[in-house]
């Protein structure tokens, strides 16, 4: 009997060592495989109907990418449109969300922990993907395409991660994968939330746009997005890591 299979796309927001941000943020939403066409039409039925489509158009296909639906973008101006995203995540109970944030990166003692910036970067997709990981299901993980040693480092998490799951016949994790967020409608989403948790936990409020959807997603999630949710929180679950508590193992 085959597992189901669960699409997992990852984005993270404040991740470089020297960007002069306190904190690091990385998630992912996910959902069963069998859900792909349906949620991506249905978020590209929202760029048709809020007329961010051009017109120029090749065919429907080629103007996925045309408008990112990503959280620099959000304004004023485009409001409802992100509006109808947020409520359709919400609304639809097959699409979930896991994040987590590192508060004050900035204080982390990299060499106690006998690690560089980048595999403590892994070390955090690590432990943000492990609560999803079920071995009742196999999953194919998705990763934004971030800099020229991407591929070697999704290699890296691939290997620890089939390692925590002892997954040498690739049961569980049928593949790491990198891809480009405007190329992929759902990584998009991925952003927008992350962003999203990125933004409150800075402690930033000048934008209304940005404040009025920060509004609604605690609204609909009912959390405050500083705080960590139950680890069985499936909808929007949010894990605040602290440097002095050893929730996972890197192996």
């Amino acid at each position: 009997m085959m597992k189901p299979t669960i699409n997992i796309y990852c984005d993270e927001s404040c991740h470089l060592q020297n960007d002069k941000e306190p904190v690091m943020v990385i998630g992912a939403v996910y959902w069963p495989i069998e859900k792909k066409e349906e949620i991506f039409e249905r978020l590209y039925s929202f760029k048709v109907k809020h007329n961010l489509i051009p017109k120029n158009k090749k065919n429907d296909k080629d103007n996925r990418p045309y408008y990112e639906l990503k959280w620099n973008k959000v304004s004023k101006s485009k409001i409802e449109y992100y509006k109808d995203v947020i409520n359709y995540f919400f609304d639809d109970d097959d699409l979930q969300f896991r994040v987590l944030v590192v508060s004050n990166k900035t204080d982390i003692n990299y060499e106690k922990f006998n690690h560089t910036h980048d595999t403590f970067y892994y070390k955090m997709y690590f432990g943000m993907l492990k609560a999803i990981l079920n071995p009742e299901n196999s999953h194919h993980i998705y990763i934004d395409i971030k800099d020229t040693k991407s591929k070697e480092k999704v290699h890296k998490l691939e290997q620890v991660l089939r390692n925590d799951k002892y997954d040498y016949s690739k049961e569980i994790i049928k593949k790491v994968q990198q891809v480009r967020s405007h190329e992929v409608e759902i990584l998009q989403l991925a952003d927008l939330l992350v962003g999203a948790t990125a933004y409150v936990n800075r402690g930033l409020a000048n934008s209304k746009a940005k404040n009025e959807l920060i509004n609604l997603i605690k609204h609909r999630s009912k959390y405050s997005l500083t705080k960590s949710t139950l680890l069985k929180e499936r909808k929007f679950n949010v894990f605040i890591w602290e440097p002095q508590k050893p929730y996972f193992v890197w192996v």
